[in-house]
Formats: structure tokens, C-alpha cells, sequence
């Protein structure tokens, strides 16, 4: 190998993590933006303030998530071995 050789290596390699560090930057100065369209998307996808549930019942949507009830509380969940309702909230103590 020849200093031509080693140096075109060198200076390859460099370009790459260049190339590979402006990515990643990139990439993590977008992040806090695709976290609140995320959090926005969830939102809308479970009945948040101000959207319709579109014919979804107050109980559960299609994947079994709770959703909000017509108030726009959210139903509690019932700790691990705790009694339940026939619909998975938490009961009240007696």
C-alpha cells in the first residue's frame, strides 16, 4: 500500500463520519417535533379535547385502548389483583 493509497483511505474515512454525524444531527434536531406530532396523533386517536370518537364506544377503541368517557374522564385502571368492574375500572372501596 502506498501513502496515495493510506491517504485516500484517510481521508475517506473522514468524509463517512462526517457524512454519518450530520445525519444524526439532523435526525435529533427533528425528534422534538416528531414527538409532539406523535403525541398529537395519540391524542386524535383516542378521543383527546376537542375531536369526535367517531361511533367508538366511551369504553374501549378497536385496539382495546380506554378512551375518554362522555365527561372526558378517563376511566381508571385497577391495580394488578385488585377487584374490578365488569368493564376493567377500578371499583370504589366500599
Amino acid at each position: 500500500m502506498t501513502w496515495d493509497g493510506i491517504l485516500l483511505f484517510i481521508l475517506a474515512s473522514f468524509g463517512a463520519v462526517s457524512l454519518l454525524l450530520a445525519q444524526v444531527s439532523d435526525v435529533l434536531s427533528r425528534l422534538p417535533q416528531v414527538i409532539r406530532a406523535w403525541r398529537r396523533v395519540r391524542q386524535e386517536w383516542n378521543g383527546g379535547v376537542g375531536s369526535r370518537t367517531h361511533g367508538r364506544s366511551a369504553g374501549a377503541d378497536s385496539s382495546g385502548t380506554r378512551v375518554a368517557d362522555s365527561n372526558g374522564e378517563r376511566p381508571r385502571r385497577a391495580p394488578l389483583g385488585a377487584p374490578t368492574s365488569e368493564d376493567g375500572d377500578a371499583t370504589s372501596a366500599p
